[in-house]
This record gives structure tokens, sequence and C-alpha cells, in this order.
């Protein structure tokens, strides 16, 4: 059974999702307060989250870059329920990493649907990724060029295939160093751009002006707008 974690500050649309996703088949846990919100998720460690965005003590967005940022919950998808509509509040929701954006009001079988496709696509987990003449494999940790296969270490693979998997999402040098390094590192926020910069070196045709991993002033770095071609796993 499929646990899912909601974070929703209406008594009324809680109970509504709380029963539909029950009936459904879901086991359904959460909260009505954005406070301890990342603790609660890292306690219960559901499946997937449906998180509000104007809760009256926390911010969702900061809430979902909490999430982000620590290894043990990066991977869980998470769905954005809010009443921000415009096209900007989308843009920046997904790009703090969230998996889908729905506006309220919606249709609970939408969300339902919405829900079962993030299921999908982890119960077929991508086996590799192309962006332009740039592929990485996964199950053979190789990572290729115009065909060549390029020498990384260990790391630079795990950084360039976080990076790659999540593209035009922003990261900041402390939530790469979390996700790709962990809490437990004795390393510092100029290792990212240590690592960054050997990167470039070897999958960039000009490391001066990069057009896979690109720079954000004053924030951090992001695997550029490429169409990423996810090749699914092997039932």
């Amino acid at each position: 059974m499929k646990k899912i974690l909601l974070i929703e500050d209406d008594s009324d649309l809680f109970a509504l999702l709380k029963y539909n996703l029950e009936k459904e088949g879901f086991q359904m846990v959460g909260s009505q307060t954005g406070k301890g919100a990342v603790e609660l998720c890292r306690r219960e460690r559901p499946d997937l989250i449906l998180l509000d965005i104007m809760l009256p003590d926390s911010d969702g967005l900061d809430i979902c870059k909490g999430i982000r940022s620590r290894p043990e919950l990066a991977h869980i998808p998470v769905i954005f329920l809010t009443a921000r509509a415009s096209e900007t509040d989308r843009i920046v929701g997904l790009e703090l990493g969230a998996n889908d954006y729905i506006v309220k009001p919606f249709f609970v079988r939408e969300l339902i649907a919405r829900i079962k496709i993030q299921f999908r696509q982890i119960a077929h987990p991508v086996r590799s990724m192309k962006a332009g003449p740039l592929e990485l494999d996964r199950p053979s940790c190789r990572v290729s060029l115009n065909g060549r296969f390029l020498a990384l270490t260990a790391t630079e693979f795990r950084l360039l295939e976080f990076l790659m998997a999540r593209p035009g999402v922003v990261f900041s040098r402390e939530q790469l160093l979390d996700s790709v390094w962990g809490h437990d590192r004795a390393v510092t926020d100029r290792t990212v751009d240590v690592y960054i910069l050997r990167l470039r070196q070897k999958i960039e045709e000009d490391p001066t002006a990069p057009a896979f991993i690109r720079s954000v002033r004053g924030f951090g770095y992001s695997f550029n707008e490429y169409t990423v071609q996810s090749e699914p796993a092997s039932a």
C-alpha cells in the first residue's frame, strides 16, 4: 500500500482528500500545519507528498526545498496544491523540485490520476538519460559524449546524474552537498565548484561557455534546459 503524506491547512479539503485517497487504496498521513513538515516526512517516509504552498505558519516552497535538500527524501515525488495560479508561480514551484503543480480548486479524480502517473514513473525507473550528444547510463555507471566513454570519478558521476535527472531545477551548493555528498561530510561549498569545473572540462565542448551545466549567479547550478530523453529500465 502506497503511503501519501498531505500537508494542508484547510480542514475540509484535508478531510475530503483523506477520505478519497483511502477509498482509492492509499494510506494517508499528514498534518494541517507546516511546522515540522520536513521532520514529519523523514519520520513517515511517504511514497508521495502533497504539499500546500500557502500555509499559515510556513511557506510550502521552503518546505519543498528542505525535502529536496535531504538525500533520504530527495527522491520522493512532491505535488503542490495551491491557489497560486500564475505562470511565474508554476515555474518557481517546478524549478524548486516539485514533480507536479495543481491549482485550486481542482477535481479530486484529476489529482488521483496525477498521483497514479507519479507512481507509474517510479515503477519504471529511468535506465539512461540523454542530452544532445551526452548520455548517462545508470546500471553501468558510464557516461559517453558523442559515443566516446568518459572517465568520471564516482562523485563526478553522482553529481552529473543528480543534475541531469532534474533539468532546469536550480540547486544551491548546500543542496548539492547534501544530496550528492550527504550530511556526514567533511567538505565545503568550494568543493562543489571544483567538481563542477572538473565535470565541465570532461563533458563540455567549451568549458568556458558551458552548454550543459549552467551557473546561476548568487545561487548555484542547474542542468540546462535540454530535452532530456529518458529510457526506462527493462521490466
